[in-house]
């Protein structure tokens, strides 16, 4: 039988296509979760308890009984001793096959049972006297509804027989790096013999299970250097001004550079001089000063006679740069266009015209910046602010928007390096690593929520000394399962028990002008209390903050917590965050209250968020449109992952068409995720 997909029944495809499976090759990669042992035979009477085993017998008594419940019940014997076996659920073929008389193979954990040593729901087979024993451990693989093991492993058998397992990489690679064979590793895994340790297959830490790992992150490393090398075949505006527009503005600033944000802009000014399109990530932490950098390199576009343009995630942050870079920026004579979605239709279209004609030299604003609607004169460089908030695709937009612009993306959420050297090996990376002077450390303090009363009369002292502070509701509906107080409930409550201090409310469904609203009135001082459900974790600016107050803390991601912590802090005054949690905590929740405790390093918090919580989440929208690893573990397997770049450098200058081969076993049929 040929494996021929388009033969195949409708229901079966659409059950291998929610596995992945799309073609033959993505069966010899559909590997065991785990294996069973049918290799070995126990004699009843030698059975351990509570460990998997394999006994034959025959069936010398079976029937329904129906206390305490319905349920099959048959007495198996092997000449040695007796077993139950139980089934609660059962079909008539499984009371046939446990017929009086029949022989049968029974697979599970036995148990001390009510008449005796027994088995609940064993695996169950028909054998004859002398029916041989399996030769390997039998697989068990990740499946769905509707796509039985047995099924699912002839699918897997026939693919190994018809596939081409060839090796992809020269025997000197193998040789050096000491890795198996593909096929050798291949065939292992989807049938290893009883002497192989399981623990090694199961931990993926035998030799077989690294070459699958290794070809899995050359494949990744081959396509991210790939995508690289495309973008430096495209041509870009070659940015390389006298830089007064820059000097004009740090001469009016009242700070100066730190050294980590004058070596970022050097970096970045390197990129925009040469004649490739830039995509560079900006990196560092809250509060380290990536805008100013960004208003820099949009300057140099603009005295280039090009366009900028700033994307943020939401209409606060995005409101926020455009105010800051409006700030800057008027009194040097330069335009800045706001395009959000909240804008009336005639605002909207006056900011479109702006920047289609080029009056405009900066257009600050969210998603709407990539509409279709909206065409730039001369766009230069895209700024994408908190990039790892926005898919792929909605990069690529506003990239699209003008050619091929140089394009910078900010992150205030760390990368660690593993991640920095797989998923994002198609960026070059910029770190401002040291905070402006001036900034003092905040302190850390977790409290019980039973001390809630202690927090408002904290909250009242901070008001009285003339400080404002913050206090964030993770949920504005209310869930019984999380038992979330709602920023609702909480407004009413400080209100109530703070009656001499004004406080605001500011909530995901609030108008945007709403929002913005009682923003302004927080950061002009007339609220000096704000209660808020996570809006405001990026962007918002109120030096004179100094309290921060998160309740269920240990409901929130580390990198979440961290954002948030950084609202305060943002002067010289000393801060407080507050970090509410209700036990009893669960181990994660535990971890992750420790990490934020213990440290306020943004690099730190991101390399335990990866750990806890894996690359999947971390990376948020940016997996859509990138290979993400199945075998390969980051934080396990850096050493590969270091190999497996060295090779991809040396395959795609030395052997191309290797590198090709490769990404074909791969990565076939997802070649769209090259062109991210």
């Amino acid at each position: 039988m040929s494996l021929d997909f388009s033969l195949f029944p409708k229901t079966v495809s659409s059950r291998l296509a929610k596995l992945g499976i799309k073609r033959p090759f993505d069966l010899v990669l559909h590997l065991p979760l785990r294996y069973e042992d049918e290799t070995h035979l126990f004699r009843i009477v030698d059975v351990p308890m509570g460990a998997p085993v394999l006994v034959e017998g025959a069936v010398v008594h079976a029937e329904v009984t129906f206390r305490p419940r319905r349920q099959l019940v048959a007495r198996i014997e092997d000449g040695s001793g007796e077993l139950y076996v139980r089934l609660l659920n059962f079909y008539p073929s499984q009371q046939q096959q446990l017929a009086v008389g029949r022989r049968v193979r029974l697979l599970g954990e036995i148990r001390r049972g009510f008449f005796g040593d027994e088995m609940v729901h064993p695996k169950v087979r028909s054998v004859g006297e002398h029916t041989a024993l399996a030769e390997s451990l039998t697989p068990v693989y990740p499946t769905v509804n509707g796509l039985a093991q047995p099924a699912l492993r002839k699918l897997v058998t026939m693919a190994l027989k018809q596939c081409q397992l060839d090796d992809t990489l020269p025997p000197a690679i193998l040789r050096d790096l000491g890795l198996l064979p593909f096929d050798k590793a291949v065939r292992l895994l989807h049938h290893p013999t009883p002497d192989i340790a399981q623990i090694a297959l199961t931990e993926r830490t035998h030799a077989a299970w690294l070459r699958l790992k290794f070809d899995e992150l050359l494949a990744q490393q081959l396509s991210m250097r790939l995508a690289y090398q495309r973008r430096r075949e495209q041509s870009a505006p070659v940015l390389h001004p006298p830089g007064e527009l820059a000097r004009q503005l740090l001469a009016t600033l009242p700070f100066g550079l730190t050294g980590a944000q004058q070596r970022v802009l050097a970096e970045i000014r390197r990129d925009l001089g040469s004649p490739h399109p830039m995509q560079r990530l900006l990196q560092g932490d809250v509060g380290a000063g990536k805008t100013i950098v960004a208003a820099l390199a949009a300057l140099d576009a603009i005295e280039c006679g090009y366009q900028a343009a700033l994307m943020a995630p939401t209409e606060i942050l995005a409101e926020q740069h455009y105010k800051k870079l409006s700030q800057w920026l008027a009194p040097l004579g330069i335009e800045v266009a706001w395009l959000a979605g909240s804008l009336k239709p005639k605002a909207k279209a006056a900011a479109i015209a702006q920047v289609e004609d080029g009056t405009a030299r900066l257009a600050v604003g969210t998603h709407a910046l990539f509409q279709e609607s909206v065409s730039f004169a001369k766009l230069g460089l895209a700024i994408v602010d908190e990039q790892h908030r926005f898919g792929v695709h909605q990069r690529l937009a506003l990239r699209g928007k003008g050619g091929s612009p140089h394009q910078l993306m900010m992150s205030a959420t760390p990368i660690p390096r593993t991640l920095a050297m797989s998923y994002y090996a198609d960026l070059d990376v910029s770190v401002i690593d040291e905070l402006p002077p001036g900034r003092t450390p905040i302190k850390t303090r977790l409290v019980n929520d039973a001390r809630r009363e202690e927090m408002i009369e904290f909250v009242r002292k901070v008001g009285q000394e003339g400080r404002q502070a913050y206090w964030v509701c993770p949920l504005i509906e209310e869930s019984e399962a999380l038992e979330l107080q709602t920023a609702l409930d909480t407004h009413t409550a400080l209100a109530e028990a703070l009656p001499e201090f004004q406080v605001g409310l500011v909530h995901g469904r609030l108008k945007p002008t709403e929002k913005a609203e009682v923003m302004a009135a927080f950061a002009a001082g007339e609220l000096q209390v704000l209660v808020a459900t996570t809006v405001i974790e990026v962007g918002v600016d109120v030096p004179n903050a100094t309290l921060m107050v998160i309740e269920h803390a240990e409901r929130m991601g580390l990198a979440q917590l961290h954002q948030l912590r950084g609202r305060v802090g943002r002067g010289a005054l000393e801060s407080s965050c507050v970090l509410l949690y209700s036990a009893p905590l669960g181990e994660v929740a535990k971890e992750r209250l420790k990490v934020i405790f213990e440290t306020t390093d943004g690099f730190v918090i991101a390399r335990e968020d990866l750990r806890i919580r894996g690359p999947g989440e971390f990376l948020g929208a940016r997996q859509s449109g990138v290979p993400m690893l199945r075998f390969a573990d980051l934080e396990r397997d850096t050493e590969l992952l270091e190999q497996a770049r060295d090779v991809a450098a040396q395959l795609l200058e030395k052997a191309p068409q290797v590198a090709d081969a490769h990404l074909d076993r791969w990565l076939a049929g997802r070649e769209e995720l090259l062109k991210a």
